[in-house]
């Protein structure tokens, strides 16, 4: 005689769901290592360029090329991720993105010249937007209910932690054994991630209820276009000041160069925490955070005008400009998810896309204000100038909000 087979209790766990949250710290780790690999391969390029411009027998302003063409990559390839994963297994396309970006830094590690390099570098930045776009909707998925933005700020730590400690490990070893090292060294950690994401990150169904021309629709989205401009006009005010923290340090500071890592080591460790605290503030509210942040980032920018003159009130607002700076990406990056709607999925890839415009404009305008011979300290003043015109359009965005939501709207969780 058989024992009858009792239900569980309401709001029990089963064995396969207590399996599932046993592996959810692994499945984290596994992506937030995909995002130390793409961070070290962003960023390792500045600190090994001369090497590259010797190695390849070009100058360097002309090695500079395979940054640019990275950032190209990235903003090329974050709608194509996009709209190409509208359907698709999200762990097997997490997967995908990993190969892929491992297949093109090999090839970069072995580029006999600047244009193969370029061309690498390209399509290594292709997968970058997807992968964190991605990670960030598997990350939400495996979260509790009101517990999202601390799922994406955690999935977000990748960057920090490569500023903190892979960029400085992987230049060190690009300027002792050379350039091609570096590279070889982000394909080992992209490889890595691919096997860990395909063994630790719970199998996620494609979404069958999600297509293209849904994705393509959030361009017709006026917030959508808005948040883009929130990031890219912004955020740039950071890179304006982040690009020049190296001569900023030495001939305004007045100290060594030894003294920049510090200054950088401060920057990583307070972008760490800026990252966590983003995703908390993010479950209280989106939009209160993109105020709070935003008017933070422009407040320490402009500080630092005057602050950068001595080495203490210079190390403590980097901090202030690193906190501020990493908490307003984690709200821009919850913001677009929210106002993509049922895209979902490309408005976690164009952040992605749009952090990198702020890149490229934040360090051109940054350098016209130093040719034009306003010196080091004006950066600080543009990047001040940059983030207030991302206030500029975060209220125009608020008034939009307004008007949809009637007279007796509020801000919430997003609004």
């Amino acid at each position: 005689m058989s024992t009858p087979r009792t239900a569980p209790a309401p709001g029990a766990q089963t064995a396969p769901d207590l399996e599932v949250a046993s592996r959810l710290p692994l499945a984290f780790a596994a992506l937030v290592l995909g995002g130390v690999g793409i961070g070290v391969a962003e960023f390792v390029t500045m600190g090994v360029l001369p090497q590259i411009a010797t190695g390849l027998d070009v100058s360097i302003p002309t090695a500079g090329y395979a940054i640019s063409a990275y950032a190209l990559g990235v903003v090329v390839g974050a709608p194509i991720a996009a709209v190409g994963a509208a359907r698709a297994p999200r762990r097997a396309l997490l997967v995908g993105f990993m190969l892929l970006f491992a297949l093109a830094n090999a090839a970069a590690a072995l580029a006999p010249s600047l244009g193969m390099l370029v061309a690498a570098r390209f399509v290594a930045g292709l997968p970058h937007a997807g992968f964190f776009g991605l990670a960030a909707l598997v990350a939400i998925s495996l979260s509790a209910p009101g517990r999202g933005g601390r799922a994406v700020g955690t999935v977000m730590l990748g960057i920090p932690i490569a500023l903190l400690i892979g960029v400085p490990l992987g230049t060190w070893a690009g300027q002792v054994f050379g350039w091609r090292v570096s590279y070889w060294a982000v394909a080992v950690i992209g490889l890595l991630a691919a096997l860990l994401v395909r063994v630790w990150v719970p199998r996620t169904p494609r979404d069958r209820t999600q297509s293209r021309r849904a994705e393509l629709r959030a361009f017709t989205s006026t917030q959508f276009w808005l948040t883009l401009a929130i990031g890219a006009i912004g955020f740039g005010g950071m890179f304006a000041t982040y690009s020049y923290i190296a001569p900023t340090v030495t001939e305004v500071t007045g100290l060594g160069e030894g003294w920049v890592p510090v200054f950088l080591l401060v920057y990583g460790v307070v972008s760490i925490v800026g990252t966590w605290l983003g995703g908390r503030l993010g479950d209280w509210s989106v939009l209160r955070t993109l105020v709070l942040t935003g008017v933070g980032s422009a407040l320490s920018l402009l500080v630092f005008f005057w602050s950068s003159a001595a080495t203490v009130p210079a190390l403590l607002t980097v901090g202030a400009i690193g906190l501020t700076s990493s908490a307003w990406v984690v709200g821009l990056q919850l913001r677009l998810m929210h106002v993509a709607g049922p895209a979902r999925t490309l408005g976690a890839a164009m952040n992605h896309a749009s952090l990198n415009v702020a890149n490229a404009l934040g360090a051109w305008v940054g350098g016209l204000v130093i040719a034009a011979g306003y010196g080091y300290r004006a950066p600080a003043l543009v990047g001040a100038a940059l983030s207030v015109g991302g206030l500029l359009v975060l209220g125009t965005s608020l008034l939009v909000h307004r008007r949809d939501v009637g007279p007796q709207g509020r801000l919430t969780q997003h609004g």
